[in-house]
């Protein structure tokens, strides 16, 4: 397949917090876009607050996709993520529209990019039982020391309250001799898609500056609400939702291990962590074309960079508003 054969795909990437949301809506009108959601959480109805979630004032009327499509105990797994983006890619584009993926979920976002090709590795109940049995009795930092031994590349993009995730990358070791994060490594080939792939970054102490002025809005928002309300539907504390950012320290609160004043300050330390992951791994990704968005202050300018990188890559055959 010819590079003018391929369908056109956008992707604007970065850490959390950084300012992809403004940016995405204003780059969405300029170039007719639909958007999907490229966030593992945003996947879920009633955790608006927790994942900074779009409002539908901030959509501005650009359709978004794989937003409110899930109930907090249903899983989300990137092969979901891929299928669901096999689909709407196609969808978008026989609407005359052009597809643009908008998140921080790097493996989700990179395995449609590239089309990546999981390992069917053999579940082995018996193993992944004897590790929910560790992480139960020495808690979940044994478990990522595992991981760290057998697979460090995994253990440093997976947090060690990913439990799931964690304790699959274990199994996949032990199934196959064969740390997932190699096969992952195999995977880097020729994009299905014509890519324009946008990454956005500023000062990591800025970043970090902004992250804890994120969460102090979420918590003034109401989080703590929000998260006894999942509770009180009976969600249970366990589910792969309720683990995420945002949530889990937040129950800790609420089941009366932690004071609030706690669980923000670890929550605040645990997001940073998460950025710096997540930097981690867009670095390693091949094709994006970077602008330093600063201190975010200058948003005409970082707009024009953006809509300058997407016109030069798409050249002629895209038209798109220029007075937007």
């Amino acid at each position: 397949m010819t590079t003018l054969d391929k369908p056109k795909l956008v992707v604007l990437l970065g850490p959390t917090a950084v300012g992809k949301t403004r940016l995405s809506i204003e780059l969405a009108k300029a170039f007719s876009c639909e958007i999907i959601s490229g966030d593992s959480m945003q996947v879920y109805r009633g955790m608006d607050v927790g994942t900074a979630k779009i409002t539908r004032e901030e959509m501005r009327g650009v359709p978004h996709h794989l937003i409110d499509v899930l109930e907090p105990d249903e899983p989300f797994s990137v092969a979901l993520f891929q299928e669901w983006c096999g689909q709407l890619i196609p969808e978008i584009h026989a609407r005359g529209r052009l597809p643009f993926i908008v998140g921080g979920t790097g493996l989700y976002i990179e395995s449609v990019c590239y089309g990546f090709q999981f390992t069917e590795a053999s579940a082995d109940e018996e193993f992944r039982a004897r590790q929910q049995q560790i992480y139960e009795l020495e808690g979940p930092e044994a478990l990522h020391a595992k991981l760290a031994e057998v697979d460090p590349k995994s253990a440093e993009r997976l947090h060690p309250n990913d439990i799931r995730r964690v304790i699959r990358a274990l199994e996949v070791f032990h199934v196959t001799g064969e740390p997932l994060s190699a096969s992952l490594e195999r995977q880097k080939k020729e994009s299905p898609y014509e890519l324009c792939l946008i990454g956005l970054t500023m000062d990591r102490q800025m970043l970090y500056n902004r992250i804890e002025q994120r969460i102090d809005e979420m918590v003034a928002s109401g989080l703590v609400e929000e998260v006894r309300q999942l509770l009180e539907r009976g969600v249970p504390r366990d589910t792969v939702s309720m683990q995420g950012l945002g949530y889990k320290e937040i129950v800790e609160h609420l089941e009366d291990e932690v004071p609030l004043e706690a669980a923000v300050y670890k929550l605040k330390r645990d997001t940073r962590h998460f950025a710096k992951r997540q930097l981690s791994w867009f670095r390693h990704m091949k094709d994006i074309s970077w602008i330093d968005v600063g201190d975010g202050q200058n948003f005409q300018s970082i707009f024009k960079d953006a809509q300058a990188i997407i016109a030069g890559k798409f050249s002629s055959d895209l038209e798109y508003n220029s007075k937007h």
